[in-house]
């Protein structure tokens, strides 16, 4: 069960969000646990409030804990103590931040929405849903605390989805410039396995914040050129969102990497790691981990689907809206034909062609719509979702792969600067976020 779990952790640690550089972390409390002359561990206390809300001693040792289980599972050399908790203590913030903008949005997920994910993890893992059940058991971990995790990771999501990803544009001009950048590169480029470590430039910084966060940058990189474990330094400097797990980007092809990464990878051989590079945002170390793909014919797979939609015109029709979505998608697993209820319902321009949307390439639809699809096996017909259009029901009807043509190259542009503009614009909102929350330490060195 070891890799299970740690698969289930790490996906924790990167639905949280990236530490956000406030002057504040200078004065965060460094003591976690009680001196080791007090011979009975005190009663959990508070050690920061964040607006209505707390994070409590326990919660944060109980995290830190299960992250440091993992990284050393990994290989990887933990940071000083005080400074780890300081990077979690942050990201607990913001997860609670964004826990508490759901509750006031009113963004919630039902109990199916977080059953579906459970069978997901357990099909994912070779396992039915009581082995999943047994072996957390096994594991020590409560299978009620799991779901409740799964849960807040899943809520974090929504949150990211409903307010940054379904509200960023890409003008024809921005495509033009990318697609103009590509035309320098070689066909069938190569996808990248990076990690990244991040230090990030505060919105309005002074002269003197600049040169203290390209001071930190130095730091990091002076470190890594002593032979220092890129994974501990990103646990002790970055403030990326994947500081936590060795800044590990995960694959990704040059349209959806920033090219100032892309150039710099472009230079580097595996294992080899950049100079400090400077954006608007902070300043960046990239490290190349692997690379696959260069020179291979560039193909994607395409889905044909059909959908149906209940569009929601305000708040007060929601309910209605997904009320109405259940009743159509009851009545086609009770035999109903999919192609006559989109026709007699659906409220999407495809509606007379049964709901047919044709073969979809990746990046087609908003993001939600597009994860939905991807999960959905050839002829499954998905539970409603949500997405800024309204309530859906999705049927995958088949699959191909084909080589993309000089128009699908410009989708993939498109979508992959939707993806590098929505990571810029959650740093943003998530930045936003923290500087308008009421944020009290309580938990004093003593």
């Amino acid at each position: 069960m070891t890799s299970f779990r740690f698969a289930f952790l790490i996906s924790v640690v990167l639905c949280l969000a990236p530490v956000v550089s406030t002057q504040a972390q200078d004065d965060k409390p460094k003591r976690l646990k009680p001196s080791a002359d007090s011979p009975v561990r005190p009663v959990d206390r508070i050690m920061v409030v964040v607006n209505e809300g707390v994070i409590t001693e326990r919660e944060l040792e109980t995290r830190v804990e299960a992250i440091s289980q993992q990284l050393q599972k990994q290989g990887t050399p933990l940071p000083p103590k005080e400074i780890f908790a300081r990077q979690m203590l942050e990201r607990l913030i913001l997860e609670t931040l964004q826990l508490q903008h759901a509750k006031d949005a009113g963004l919630k997920l039902d109990d199916q929405e977080i059953d579906r994910a459970l069978d997901r993890i357990a099909k994912d893992n070779n396992l039915t849903k009581t082995e999943l059940r047994d072996n957390l058991v096994k594991d020590g971990i409560s299978f009620a605390k799991f779901r409740d995790e799964v849960k807040r990771e899943m809520t974090v999501a929504r949150v990211r989805e409903v307010e940054v990803e379904g509200r960023v544009t890409i003008s024809e001009s921005e495509v033009d410039v990318e697609m103009a950048q590509q035309a320098t590169r070689p066909q069938g480029e190569a996808e990248y396995l990076a990690a990244h470590i991040l230090v990030r430039i505060p919105e309005g910084a002074t002269n003197e914040e600049l040169k203290s966060r390209q001071k930190r940058a130095d730091e990091a990189f002076a470190a890594l050129k002593k032979g220092s474990d890129f994974g501990q330094i990103s646990a002790t400097y970055s403030d990326a969102q994947e500081a936590l797990t060795a800044g590990n980007l995960g694959w990704r092809t040059a349209a959806k990497l920033p090219n100032m990464f892309v150039d710099a990878l472009q230079s580097l051989s595996k294992g080899e790691t950049s100079a400090v590079l400077k954006s608007a945002n902070g300043f960046h170390i990239i490290k190349l981990l692997d690379k696959r793909g260069q020179g291979a014919a560039q193909t994607v797979t395409q889905t044909h689907a059909r959908h149906i939609l209940i569009k929601v015109n305000d708040g007060q029709a929601e309910a209605a809206a997904k009320n109405r979505i259940q009743q159509l998608k009851d009545r086609i697993d009770n035999g109903a034909d999919f192609a006559e209820i989109a026709k007699a319902f659906s409220e999407d321009l495809s509606a007379s062609k049964g709901g047919d949307l044709d073969w979809v390439y990746p990046g087609d639809t908003v993001p939600e719509f597009d994860r939905m699809m991807n999960s959905l096996q050839a002829n499954q017909v998905s539970e409603p979702f949500l997405t800024n259009f309204g309530w859906h029901i999705i049927q995958v009807l088949e699959r191909r792969d084909s080589e993309i043509s000089a128009d699908r190259n410009r989708v993939a542009a498109r979508l992959g600067l939707r993806q590098r503009k929505a990571d810029e614009a959650y740093q943003q909102w998530l930045l936003q976020l923290r500087d308008t929350a009421y944020v009290e330490y309580r938990l004093e060195d003593k």
